[in-house]
C-alpha cells in the first residue's frame, strides 16, 4: 500500500474563498485525494487556516476588531465553503492553536541551534505618529523596479519582485498615511543562501514535476538566493522563543507551512494514535504532495524544502503540482477591484457538483485559464444535463420500465458489444493515468467522452425498437449500458461525489464498497433491481443573481460599488409594454415589445410567473436601454426592465404619474 500526505495551501483567514482559490489548489487536491483512496492507498488530505501575519492585523485595525475575532469568523466561513463544495479534509486545523505555536517554536529553535538562523542588525521603517516599527504590509510606496505606485513592503503585485519596506520609493504608513523614518532595529534571518547548492541538487532530481513549476524554481536558484528575514515586530503571531526577542513573532511565511505538520499531529491525536503523524513526515517512503497556486511556488519549492533541510528530520516534498492563475472573463481576479465570484454566493445558486464540474474544466494546470458564467452554464446544460445526465436517465428508466432489474446472466456477442466491453475494461487505467499526472481536465473530458459513447451505443442499438422483436438483444444492450453507468459512478466520484452517490442509489448499489479498478469490471455480481429513477441534473435557467462582489467587512453584507463615471454611462428610459408573447420552452420568460418613444425594442424578461400578459400590456416601466444585446432562448434581448426583488420574486416599478414613453430617467 502506497502512503500519501496531500496538502492544500493554507487559506488566509482574512476573507472568503473565491473561484480562483478553489480551482487553483483545493479542488485539484480533493480530486486527487479521493482518487488515491479509491485506489486503496493510505492517503490523507491535510489543511487548515493560516491565521497570523500583517494582513490579519491590518484588517483588524481597519474594522475595529481583534485579530482573533477576524480569524475566528473567517475560519468558520472558509470551512463552510469547503463543506458546501464537498471538499473533504482528514484534518482542517488552525495556525493559532497551541499545538501549532509549540511546534513552530521548536522548529525555530532546532534550525537556530543547527546554525541556520542568525540575528542581524538592520534599519527599519518607523512611524512616529503611530509609535511603532512598520512591518512590510504596513508600508506602501513606489516599486523601485517597475514604478508601480501601490507596491507593498513585501512584494510588488505588478512585477512580482520581493521587496523590503525600506526599498520602496516615497513610502507611506498604511495606518495614518504619514511618512515613516528609518531607525535601527534587528530581526532574525534564515540562511537560505547557504542551502542554495543542496536545493539545486534536489530540484534536479524532480524531472517529473510540471515544467512551469520546475523552471521557475531553478531560475530562482540560478539567479542566486538571498537570506530572508523570518521575524516581524507584531503583537499577533507565534512569539520568537528567545529572551532577547520580546515583542517579535515569526514571519507568517515561516510558520504557515509548519502548519502542515501540526495539522497532521492533530489528526493523529484524533485517531487515538498520537505518534501516527511520524509515518507521514519522518518516513521517506511517504509521498508528500503540496497543491498550491502559482504565487506560492517559490515558498514550496525553495524556502519550505530549505527549512526542512535545515531542520534535518523531515521528509522533503515529492511533488508540488502548482497551478497557474484563473482569470475571470479575461481579467485577473482582484478583490480590490471587486472582480471575483465568491464561493458562498455561488453555493446559494448551484449544487456543489455543478460548481465542481465547471471549475474542473478551467483548472489552470500549465497556463492561466479563464472562467465565465456563460461558459459555466453552457457546460452544465450541454454536458452534464444533455450528455451524462441523459445517458444515466434513459438507461435506468428503460430498464425500470421494461425489465425492472439488471439480469446477471447475459452473453455478449457482436462487434459493438465487444467494443463497449473493451471501453469499460480499460476505463479506470485510462482515467487513472491522467490523474496520476495531475491532468484533471483531460481526465474529466475522457469521462464525458465515455458517457457520450454510451449515448451513441444506446442510439445505435435502438432498444425501444428491439424490445418488441428481440428481448435477448435488448437485454444485452441494456446490461452493457447499465455496466457503463456503474463504471461512471466510480470514475466520477473524485469529481462529482454527490452524482456518484445518487447514481449508485438508483442502481440499488449504495451499500456496495467500490474501489477504483472495479470500474473496469463490467459484469454485475448479481441481479440488480433498479430503484426509483430521478433526474440527475436540471438545466440552468438564464436568470442568475451570482455577480462579482467585493470582500465585505466581518459580518456585513457585501456592497458592489460602481464609480460615478460608470453610473453615468447607463441610459435609463421609461418604456411602454405594447405586446407580450410566450417563449417556447421557457417557464419564466416573456418576450416583450417595448415602446421607447423614438423606437420599439424587443426585451426578454423573467416575470412570467409573477404577471399575466393582460397585466403587462400598456404598463410603463423603467428600462436600461444601452445594455449589450443578449440572445436568450433564441430571442435577442436589447435591454433590461428594472424591478425589485421581493423574496425571490420580481416586483415591477412604475412612475407615479403619466410619463410619456422615452422619458429619460436621471
Amino acid at each position: 500500500m502506497k502512503r500519501f500526505l496531500i496538502t492544500s495551501a493554507l487559506p488566509y483567514a482574512n476573507g472568503p474563498l473565491h473561484i480562483g482559490h478553489i480551482a487553483g489548489a483545493y479542488l485539484p487536491a480533493d480530486i486527487y485525494t479521493r482518487f488515491r483512496k479509491l485506489k486503496g492507498d493510505n492517503a490523507i488530505h491535510i489543511c487548515g487556516t493560516d491565521e497570523h501575519g500583517v494582513a490579519i492585523t491590518i484588517k483588524a485595525d481597519k474594522e475595529g476588531k481583534t485579530p482573533k475575532e477576524i480569524v475566528d469568523y473567517y475560519h468558520k466561513n472558509i470551512k463552510e465553503s469547503f463543506d458546501g463544495l464537498q471538499i473533504i479534509f482528514d484534518n482542517f486545523s488552525r495556525t493559532s492553536l497551541p499545538i501549532h505555536h509549540k511546534l513552530s517554536q521548536e522548529f525555530f529553535l532546532r534550525i537556530y541551534e543547527n546554525g541556520f538562523i542568525y540575528r542581524k542588525e538592520i534599519e527599519q521603517l518607523y512611524c512616529e505618529n503611530c509609535r511603532r516599527f512598520l512591518p512590510d504590509r504596513y508600508v506602501e510606496g513606489t516599486c523601485p523596479y517597475c514604478g508601480f505606485e501601490k507596491a507593498r513592503g513585501d512584494q510588488c503585485e505588478n512585477c512580482g519582485r520581493w521587496l523590503e519596506p525600506k526599498d520602496l520609493l516615497n513610502p507611506k504608513c498604511t495606518i495614518c498615511g504619514g511618512t515613516p523614518i528609518i531607525k535601527p532595529s534587528f530581526q532574525y534571518y534564515f540562511r537560505l543562501k547557504q542551502l542554495e547548492g543542496a536545493l539545486k541538487d534536489w530540484l534536479l532530481t524532480k524531472s517529473y514535476w510540471k515544467e512551469n513549476v520546475l523552471n521557475q524554481a531553478l531560475s530562482w536558484v540560478r539567479d542566486g538566493l538571498e537570506d530572508r528575514a523570518i521575524t516581524r515586530d507584531l503583537p499577533w503571531g507565534v512569539p520568537v522563543p528567545l529572551e532577547e526577542a520580546s515583542g517579535k513573532v515569526l514571519y507568517v511565511w515561516f510558520d504557515a507551512p509548519i502548519g502542515y505538520i501540526s495539522s497532521t499531529m492533530e489528526w493523529a491525536s484524533k485517531t487515538g494514535q498520537p505518534d501516527l503523524w511520524k509515518e507521514f513526515w519522518l518516513n521517506p517512503d511517504t509521498k508528500i504532495i503540496h497543491f498550491i497556486g502559482k504565487d506560492n511556488i517559490i515558498f514550496h519549492t525553495l524556502i519550505w524544502p530549505a527549512m526542512l533541510m535545515a531542520h534535518g528530520d523531515y521528509t522533503l516534498p515529492d511533488n508540488v503540482p502548482a497551478n497557474e492563475f484563473l482569470n475571470l472573463q479575461g481579467s485577473k481576479l482582484s478583490t480590490s477591484r471587486n472582480w471575483a465570484i465568491w464561493i458562498p454566493d455561488l453555493l446559494k445558486e448551484y449544487p456543489p457538483d455543478y460548481i465542481r464540474y465547471g471549475l474542473t474544466h478551467v483548472i489552470p494546470e500549465t497556463k492561466d485559464s479563464d472562467f465565465s458564467m456563460e461558459e459555466f452554464k453552457t457546460r452544465i446544460n450541454s454536458e452534464l444535463v444533455n450528455n451524462l445526465g441523459n445517458f444515466v436517465n434513459r438507461t435506468l428508466t428503460f430498464i425500470k420500465n421494461y425489465f425492472g432489474k439488471i439480469e446477471r446472466e447475459i452473453q455478449i456477442s457482436g462487434e459493438q458489444d465487444l467494443e463497449i466491453v473493451n471501453e469499460i475494461e480499460t476505463l479506470p487505467s485510462r482515467i487513472g493515468e491522467l490523474l496520476e499526472n495531475f491532468e484533471f481536465r483531460k481526465a474529466l473530458k475522457e469521462i464525458m467522452a465515455f458517457s457520450q459513447k454510451g449515448n451513441q451505443y444506446f442510439d445505435f442499438k435502438r432498444p425501444w425498437s428491439t424490445r418488441k422483436t428481440d428481448r435477448e438483444e435488448t437485454a444485452r444492450t441494456m446490461y452493457l449500458c447499465a455496466s457503463m453507468v456503474k463504471a461512471l459512478s466510480i470514475v466520477i466520484e473524485p469529481f462529482l461525489p454527490d452524482s456518484a452517490k445518487r447514481i449508485r442509489e438508483m442502481l440499488n448499489l449504495e451499500g456496495e464498497s467500490f474501489m477504483w479498478d472495479d470500474a473496469g469490471k463490467w459484469r454485475f455480481a448479481k441481479d440488480v433491481e433498479i430503484k426509483k429513477v430521478e433526474i440527475l441534473y436540471k438545466k440552468i435557467e438564464d436568470q442568475s443573481s451570482v455577480c462579482m462582489q467585493p470582500e465585505s467587512k466581518l459580518g456585513e453584507k457585501p456592497m458592489n460599488y460602481i464609480t460615478y463615471e460608470e453610473f453615468k454611462k447607463m441610459e435609463l428610459r421609461i418604456g411602454e409594454i405594447v405586446e407580450v408573447e410566450d417563449i417556447p420552452g421557457a417557464d419564466k420568460l416573456y418576450k416583450l415589445e417595448v415602446n421607447l418613444g423614438d423606437r420599439t425594442v424587443i426585451l426578454v424578461a423573467g416575470i412570467k410567473g409573477s404577471y399575466s400578459k393582460e397585466e403587462l400590456v400598456h404598463r410603463r416601466v423603467p428600462v436600461l436601454v444601452n445594455l449589450e444585446p443578449k440572445t436568450v432562448r433564441g430571442v435577442t434581448s436589447n435591454g433590461m426592465i428594472l424591478a425589485c426583488d421581493l423574496d425571490g420574486k420580481p416586483i415591477l416599478l412604475s412612475p407615479d404619474r403619466d410619463v410619456p414613453p422615452g422619458s429619460i430617467i436621471k
